[in-house]
């Protein structure tokens, strides 16, 4: 009798287990724009446009050389223009608002009009050096990260504030319902209405870059190295993307929420390549 259930116990695991890995989220390639896209560091889909916005660096990482900009990459992979913005100096994260476009620029937030491809404002930051990603809210709220103070500033009516501050090196930022997602070191963090922490998932990657959010509680996340992971409402994670090996860098990802697409910036080898997540 013991033996019988020993056996059914054994058998149930295996089928959970089973299950589990069937259930389990995937991505397949579509399509790799060409490689005239001189360093970029993030996608932003834009479902009023039609149009991936993207940043490009184009020269060293932290430079202030003037050389970045911002390119418009059609959502079959076909580059619009790889010079739409120019003059920036190593543009990253962006967001949307309005008929805005929000850029993080070194140790500012450079705003474009989305219609026209001209700056209307140029927002410093008290003490910004290494401004990273950019998350707007439905409420016309801008989230910065500061990867070298450790802050995250925001925006509202067009003036910048220290909202956060930590000890370590914040990188990705997400504006969810209910709080404020940060990706640190391998970790996903969640900000809470009162500035609490709370860990949702960590054991990643270390270059955690880009946050994407599936359905509430469920997330994308990217790792610069080259690595893409899908972090479960339980804490769980998934490794949908690895071309570490190729030297594939997988930076701050844009997402098709209704086609469910996403949209990898590869750094140095100067593409874009869209993925279906199934």
């Amino acid at each position: 009798m013991k033996t019988r259930k020993l056996l059914g116990s054994m058998l149930a695991a295996m089928l959970c287990t089973t299950m589990a890995q069937a259930q389990q989220s995937s991505l397949t390639q579509l399509w790799t724009s060409e490689s005239t896209l001189p360093i970029p560091e993030s996608v932003l889909y834009s479902p009023t446009d039609k149009v991936l916005y993207v940043s490009l660096i184009d020269g060293k990482p932290w430079d202030k050389d003037g050389q970045g900009g911002i390119a418009k990459v059609g959502l079959d992979g076909k580059v619009i223009s790889n010079t739409w913005v120019t003059g920036l100096h190593a543009p990253k994260g962006m967001g949307i608002v309005g008929n805005q476009l929000y850029v993080a620029d070194m140790d500012e937030v450079v705003v474009i009009d989305r219609k026209s491809g001209k700056v209307t404002q140029r927002i410093a930051i008290e003490g910004g050096q290494h401004l990273n990603d950019v998350s707007a809210n439905k409420k016309g709220e801008v989230y910065v990260s500061d990867m070298q103070t450790g802050k995250i500033h925001l925006i509202k009516d067009g003036k910048a504030s220290t909202y956060y501050e930590t000890s370590a090196n914040p990188n990705g930022v997400l504006s969810v319902n209910d709080g404020l997602l940060m990706a640190i070191g391998g970790k996903l963090l969640k900000l809470d209405a009162k500035k609490n922490v709370t860990t949702l998932a960590e054991g990643m990657d270390a270059s955690t870059d880009g946050i994407e959010e599936i359905r509430p509680g469920e997330y994308l996340v990217s790792c610069w190295s080259g690595v893409v992971y899908h972090v479960k409402s339980d804490g769980s994670k998934h490794t949908l993307l690895d071309t570490r090996q190729d030297k594939t860098n997988s930076a701050d990802i844009g997402y098709d929420p209704v086609k469910k697409i996403v949209y990898v910036p590869t750094f140095m080898k100067n593409n874009v390549t869209a993925y279906q997540l199934k």
